[in-house]
């Protein structure tokens, strides 16, 4: 197996310190959560822990809690230092606090909604979910061409965007009502979907993933051509602002920027996509890793690249106020002997 090697854009860190931001992201296809921050001397800091198939991520707005989904688990984690606390170097240390057993729903984009519920993309079931105390999940929404509820991953549902704090837009691979249909409809069948009207309300997109609303605007990845944009919604069409040389999946933002995750092309799934002509004219080959895109000009400004072992990316995450994250893991006696409290109370 190929050691990992992590490279940065010249000014990358610098611009990490003067935002005062970390990233978290995931990798489902090394088993990896990441947290990337700075030392005390100002240079790159990479943090990582072994999960399996981590893919959904979302933090709180404070960076202080993170959901994310694994193989048939979520799990929440809470950074336990206060402000000034340091454990290992670090000013932030999550600790997993609980896990929900929804069981292997091929779970991606998960998120908050506005009353502090989970809410995912169960795409091997097709729908918008919730968690549920009895079962494995509630299902909360399907895109009006699937006829019913079956575990067939039938149009690969996958992205999600809230607007206000609610579900409203969602991204589907394809518009396919059969098993594993979506496979056939990878370089024009994708669709955006407003979950509050119950439409589709643009196609022609090839894999698009991670929708997010944003400053007003409707923010998509359209994979399958490397291609970061947003959806007209007036017309229904999807204008590409910024080519990356890569699959991109993962979005999130920070003041004038976008961040995109990039991944490597693998197998069936990603091979024979427009992705490698556009490569090829360009005299070039797909990279993984982040690009930070100024929103104003298109123009990528920043890079994390990553070679070796990890080859895909899923989610993005920006961490405010966070200068070094940390986790604990569950493999180590770390997370059996680390024990804290919340404030004691005032006994009479």
């Amino acid at each position: 197996m190929p050691p990992l090697s992590i490279s940065c854009s010249r000014q990358f860190t610098q611009w990490l310190g003067e935002q005062s931001i970390s990233l978290a992201f995931t990798t489902y296809q090394s088993n990896r959560l990441f947290l990337v921050g700075l030392n005390g001397q100002g240079q790159l800091a990479t943090f990582e822990r072994l999960l399996d198939r981590p893919m959904g991520l979302a933090a709180s707005p404070d960076g202080n809690r993170l959901y994310l989904s694994t193989r048939y688990q979520i799990w929440r984690l809470e950074n336990v230092l206060d402000p000034g606390q340091h454990y290992k170097e670090g000013d932030r240390l999550y600790v997993p606090r609980q896990g929900f057993i929804t069981g292997d729903l091929d779970t991606h984009d998960l998120t908050i909604d506005h009353q502090g519920n989970v809410i995912f993309m169960n795409t091997a079931n097709n729908c918008l979910a919730t968690l549920s105390d009895r079962h494995s999940f509630r299902p909360l929404w399907f895109p009006p061409f699937i006829s019913k509820l079956a575990a067939e991953d039938r149009c690969h549902l996958n992205g999600l965007a809230l607007v206000e704090g609610q579900p409203r837009y969602a991204s589907a691979v394809s518009q396919s009502d059969i098993i594993d249909g979506w496979r056939e409809q990878r370089q024009t069948g994708g669709c955006i979907l407003d979950i509050a009207t119950n439409q589709v309300i643009a196609t022609g997109l090839s894999m698009p993933h991670s929708p997010r609303w944003y400053r007003d605007r409707l923010w998509v990845l359209n994979s399958g051509l490397g291609e970061f944009g947003f959806i007209d919604l007036d017309q229904g069409t999807f204008e590409a602002l910024t080519f990356c040389p890569g699959y991109v999946r993962g979005l999130a933002f920070w003041g004038d920027y976008g961040l995109v995750g990039l991944s490597k092309p693998r197998d069936q799934t990603f091979a024979g996509l427009a992705l490698d002509d556009r490569l090829t004219a360009k005299n070039t080959t797909a990279r993984c890793g982040i690009y930070v895109i100024d929103l104003r000009s298109g123009d990528i400004v920043h890079w994390l690249q990553m070679e070796g072992v990890v080859t895909e990316l899923y989610d993005v995450q920006v961490l405010p106020g966070v200068k070094r994250p940390t986790a604990l893991g569950f493999r180590s006696n770390e997370i059996a002997q680390l024990i804290t409290s919340d404030p004691a109370l005032n006994f009479i």
